[in-house]
C-alpha cells in the first residue's frame, strides 16, 4: 500500500506535477478567500477567460506568453471597473461582457495563426509536460502573491470587509483593489502550464467556498482555504493516475466533490 502511495513521487513527470500544482495552489487558494467574500468570484472568471488573446499576440510578437497573458488580465480588470465605475451597468453584467469578448478575441486570433502552441494546453493545461522554466515561472509567482498577501492582509481584509471603514482611516482602496487584481492575473500566469485558463477559475473559488462551510473567523478560512487547495491537488493527480485522466479536470472534480460533501454536512448538522 504505502509502495504504491509513494511511487508517483519516484517518476519524474509526476513529481513535476505535484510540485507546480503545489506552488500554484498556494496563492490562488488565499486569494480566494477574499474573492468569494468580497464577492469578486466572477472577476477571477473573467481574468482567466480574458488572459487568452494576450497569450496569442504575444506568440505573434514573440514575446513571452506570461507577459501578454498578465497583459490581458489587466486590461480586463481595469476595463470592467472603469466601465462599472462609469456606468449605471452593474459590475457582474459588466465583467460578463468583456470577458466573454476578450475570450472570443482569444479565439479568433488563435484561428488566423500558426501556432506550435495546442488550444487545449492553454485551455485546460499540461500539468504532465511542465518543464523545470514552467516551475520556476510558477514559483516566482506563487512567492510574490504569497508574500505581497500575507504581508497586506490587514489592509487587505479591511477593504473586502469594510471599505468604508477603510477609507475613513486613509487606506488606499483603490489602489488596493488594482493590487489584488494584479495579484488574480499573476495567479493565473502561474496556473497557464498547470491547470489552463478555464480550470483556474475553480482553484480561485472552491477552496475559499468549501472553507466557509467549515469555519467562520477569516484566519481559520485562509488556512483552511489553503490545506484544502494543496490537498485536493495531490489527490486529483493521484486519482487521475489510477483512472489515466487528466490530471486538471480530476483535482477540479475531487474540488466540486468536496464541496458537495461539505454543503450535505452542514445541511444534515442543520436540519
Amino acid at each position: 500500500m504505502i509502495d504504491a502511495l509513494l511511487l508517483p513521487l519516484q517518476l519524474p513527470f509526476l513529481q513535476k506535477a505535484l510540485l507546480i500544482t503545489t506552488l500554484v495552489s498556494i496563492p490562488m487558494a488565499l486569494l480566494s478567500a477574499f474573492l468569494v467574500l468580497k464577492g469578486w468570484s466572477l472577476m477571477g472568471d473573467a481574468i482567466s477567460h480574458a488572459v487568452l488573446p494576450g497569450v496569442v499576440i504575444s506568440f505573434i510578437l514573440g514575446l513571452p506568453l506570461i507577459l501578454g497573458a498578465f497583459a490581458a488580465g489587466m486590461v480586463c480588470a481595469l476595463l470592467t471597473g472603469y466601465v462599472a465605475d462609469n456606468s449605471r451597468v452593474k459590475p457582474d453584467t459588466v465583467m460578463g461582457v468583456v470577458f466573454s469578448s476578450m475570450f472570443a478575441l482569444g479565439i479568433v486570433l488563435y484561428g488566423l495563426v500558426e501556432t506550435e502552441v495546442h488550444l487545449d494546453h492553454i485551455l485546460f493545461g499540461n500539468m504532465l509536460g511542465v518543464s523545470w522554466a514552467d516551475i520556476a515561472t510558477s514559483g516566482v509567482i506563487s512567492l510574490i502573491v504569497t508574500s505581497t498577501i500575507l504581508i497586506k492582509r490587514p489592509d487587505f481584509t479591511v477593504q473586502v470587509f469594510d471599505p468604508t471603514h477603510g477609507q475613513a482611516i486613509g487606506l488606499p482602496v483603490r489602489t488596493l483593489n488594482t493590487v489584488i487584481l494584479a495579484l488574480i492575473s499573476l495567479s493565473v500566469v502561474a496556473a497557464l502550464s498547470a491547470v489552463g485558463l478555464i480550470l483556474a477559475i475553480a482553484l480561485l473559488i472552491s477552496p475559499a467556498a468549501i472553507a466557509l462551510l467549515w469555519a467562520r473567523r477569516f484566519g481559520t478560512i485562509l488556512m483552511l482555504s489553503v490545506a484544502i487547495s494543496v490537498f485536493s491537488a495531490w489527490l486529483g493527480v493521484y486519482i487521475s493516475l489510477a483512472l489515466d485522466s487528466a490530471p486538471a479536470p480530476t483535482i477540479v472534480m475531487v474540488l466540486t466533490l468536496m464541496f458537495i460533501g461539505s454543503f450535505l454536512r452542514l445541511s444534515l448538522k442543520t436540519n
